[in-house]
């Protein structure tokens, strides 16, 4: 089972790929590549670990009676499986543990976040989201994603000190970027992104870019909205000035809000007259991601497969493997 390995060494070669090629594209094809990269690749690594544990947990005698399995078959074929499986499964414990704690974090985040605004809010017409004016003259602004389970819409949160601290213009920029964020999901992207981190210590190096080009992405929809980009520009500027200063101390961290991310380097995005083009020198790191992803996937089939084979080869055998 050489294959099974592939998965857990792979994300140290295409994260930083992923990573390079994303800073060539736009701001949504960049935002989906590095969470489509993060979602292979962590996927592989748990297939990894699962394949991994499973070889291991053939060779206990409870199992292999189960199965019908030649014990010393499978013990001669892979007779380090046991110690892998060992750390595999210690592996699998950690993550799960980590995983829970992650989402816990992240509910609660929401739910604290969700008991503080006011009972009162309002609905645009034509729109699928809720508007909630918090009373507070601390400046803050960002997109609640709503709850699935209660059909529950998202919600654009500003505080009344943020509204007060932009012009006409700014504030429509302001609302068609949160608007963005929860049209597009994008608390899904950054959950996504902080689960991946938990699974493989290579793509954590995908966390912060991904949460850059979500920004932008709600960036330039934004100023497509509101037809003007230095009114967009000045808008990010203004209000992470304004939030900086003093910020609403109850936003969650997977509610994602025009304030987030290296705003200077936004700003100077935005003034460009449109977002750059890809360029076609990174076609190369392109093929050499596409090759890490498909080499990942294709290596966890295979070991899926050679473990059926064993299974198989172990039933039908009554002695040690043929050398």
């Amino acid at each position: 089972m050489i294959a099974v390995w592939a998965p857990l060494l792979l994300p140290f070669l295409a994260a930083p790929l992923a990573r390079r090629l994303a800073d060539a594209l736009s701001p949504r094809a960049a935002a989906w590549t590095l969470a489509g990269s993060a979602a292979v690749l962590a996927g592989g690594t748990l297939c990894s670990l699962g394949l991994l544990a499973a070889a291991g947990l053939l060779q206990l005698p409870p199992v292999a009676a189960l199965g019908h399995l030649s014990l010393p078959w499978l013990t001669a074929a892979a007779p380090s499986a046991p110690l892998a499986a060992a750390v595999a499964a210690l592996a699998l414990a950690a993550l799960t543990a980590l995983a829970v704690r992650t989402a816990r974090r992240h509910h609660h985040d929401l739910r604290t976040a969700r008991a503080a605004l006011p009972t009162k809010e309002t609905r645009p017409r034509h729109a699928d989201h809720h508007l909630t004016v918090v009373d507070d003259e601390r400046a803050d602004a960002f997109a609640l994603p709503g709850r699935l389970h209660r059909a529950e819409p998202g919600r654009i949160v500003v505080t009344a000190g943020m509204l007060r601290a932009l012009s006409a213009p700014e504030r429509a920029a302001l609302l068609a970027h949160e608007r963005a964020h929860l049209t597009g999901r994008h608390h899904l992207f950054l959950a996504l992104a902080e689960h991946a981190a938990a699974i493989h210590p290579a793509l954590r190096l995908l966390r912060t870019p991904l949460g850059y080009h979500l920004e932008r992405w709600a960036d330039e929809v934004a100023a497509a909205h509101v037809g003007d980009r230095t009114v967009t520009a000045r808008a990010v500027g203004r209000a992470a000035l304004a939030a900086n200063r003093s910020p609403w101390p109850a936003r969650p961290k997977l509610a994602a809000a025009a304030t987030s991310g290296p705003v200077p380097r936004r700003v100077a995005a935005l003034l460009q007259p449109r977002p750059p083009r890809t360029g076609t020198r990174l076609r190369p790191v392109a093929v050499a991601l596409a090759a890490c992803l498909a080499l990942s996937t294709a290596a966890t089939m295979e070991a899926t497969a050679d473990l059926h084979r064993t299974v198989e080869a172990a039933q039908h055998s009554t002695g040690e493997p043929d050398d």
